[in-house]
């Protein structure tokens, strides 16, 4: 395998322009936390962008943080909590789901676009991304966006790239926005009720006026007592509904009982605080209970967003005949379903369900037999996947960025 080690902008125009001319596919990394994520690529170049690292401006007053690409998000977490700040969208750490150590890459974190429970609040990571310097299949760097969290001049291509999954462009450098960190925070938490209950007292909690920031759903099977951040919510064989509210004090306590009050009629309501609720949903974002290291750890992971209301009966679809475990968030907008191992690592069921509820379903998790069998990312309608192509093709006409990463009709 080629390391190709870059250490600054123009050292990966170099290496993207040699590429081209030897039509040779890179696959870019950071630290390489994600790789076992999407279709099987085959390739003998790396282009290593973890010395890209740096820190180029921090401006806490503006909410504003500029970096470059390769820079540790670990550490980038560490910085702007010290200044009680942090990424509002709540960016996974895949690391425990696919036995990897470390959180990866600010840039892997942007390609990749997994946002955590606060999405149904905050938006997504590119809704947080204000610009970025990239490299295109070109071999030529461009800037898109800027520095202010009021852009309205057209527009931003930076849009583009977070999701893409490193097969746009090489992204160098990038700008976000940071938000305060709340001074407080409250997790009500309803016990004992099947999937199809949870998900109504997460859609009347939503739709209150409490200014809901998570909202998920762990039933018996999934609560286990081993997992840090779930031992701390009562029994281990009973489901629990859980519901965070996030703020000032004064105003999270206030809100948490009127809420509690609201949702009374689907059970008795009991409410934890702070920490205890901060592990909570640090577990639910990062799947902790299907974790590689668990007892569900050969088993693949699904990772399926449909509209809220079918999410129960999705769950249930999939648990029932197979006996695999789902958990839900984003108020059942978001399930994380793992099934015992198959071939075909039960896509077409899974395929299937969601389709119908007009959803997508991507294989987050599993072995290379099973990246290399299936559709790894949901399949697109025709007209859908021509733009998508279309799009592509204008930033990396050779196909040199992680060919084949998210289609396995494109050649290797």
């Amino acid at each position: 395998m080629n390391n190709l080690k870059v250490t600054n902008a123009a050292e990966v125009e170099d290496v993207v322009r040699a590429a081209i001319a030897s039509e040779q596919p890179l696959d870019i990394i950071g630290h390489g936390s994600k790789r076992q994520i999407g279709q099987l690529t085959t390739t003998n170049a790396v282009l290593d962008l973890s010395a890209l690292n740096a820190v180029i401006s921090y401006e806490p007053n503006e909410l504003i943080i500029t970096v470059q690409a390769g820079a540790p998000l670990a550490d980038l977490l560490s910085l702007i909590d010290s200044k009680s700040q942090q990424f509002a969208f709540e960016p996974m750490d895949t690391g425990p789901l696919l036995g990897l150590p470390g959180r990866g890459t600010i840039g892997g974190m942007i390609a990749v676009g997994l946002a955590g429970p606060r999405r149904i609040r905050a938006g997504g990571v590119r809704d947080h991304l204000l610009g970025a310097h990239a490299v295109s299949g070109f071999g030529e760097s461009f800037k898109t966006g800027g520095k202010v969290v009021k852009n309205v001049t057209g527009y931003d291509l930076c849009k583009l790239l977070a999701g893409s999954w490193g097969t746009l462009a090489v992204m160098t450098e990038v700008t976000l926005k940071v938000m305060p960190r709340p001074e407080s925070e409250r997790s009500l938490v309803l016990r004992g009720l099947d999937d199809l209950k949870a998900n109504r007292a997460m859609t009347a909690a939503l739709g209150s006026p409490f200014d809901v920031s998570g909202a998920a759903h762990l039933p018996a099977a999934s609560l286990r007592p081993d997992v840090d951040g779930l031992s701390d919510i009562g029994s281990p064989r009973e489901a629990v509904t859980v519901i965070r509210l996030e703020g000032i004090t004064a105003s999270v306590t206030h809100r948490a009982a009127s809420l509690a009050k609201q949702l009374s009629p689907f059970g008795p309501v009991d409410i934890i605080a702070d920490d205890a609720s901060a592990r909570f949903w640090s577990a639910a974002r990062d799947v902790l209970p299907f974790a590689a290291n668990g007892p569900l750890g050969a088993w693949p992971v699904w990772r399926i967003v449909c509209p809220p209301v079918s999410g129960a009966a999705i769950g249930q679809a999939l648990t029932r005949p197979t006996g695999g475990e789902v958990i839900y968030d984003w108020g059942g907008g978001l399930i994380w379903a793992t099934l015992p191992p198959q071939p075909d690592a039960s896509a077409g069921l899974v395929r299937q369900q969601v389709e119908a509820a007009g959803g997508h379903a991507t294989l987050l998790r599993a072995w290379d037999e099973m990246r290399h069998a299936v559709d790894v990312f949901h399949p697109q309608p025709a007209g859908v996947a021509a733009l998508e192509e279309r799009v592509r093709v204008s930033f990396d006409p050779k196909s040199i960025f992680n060919r084949g990463r998210m289609r396995r009709s494109v050649a290797s």
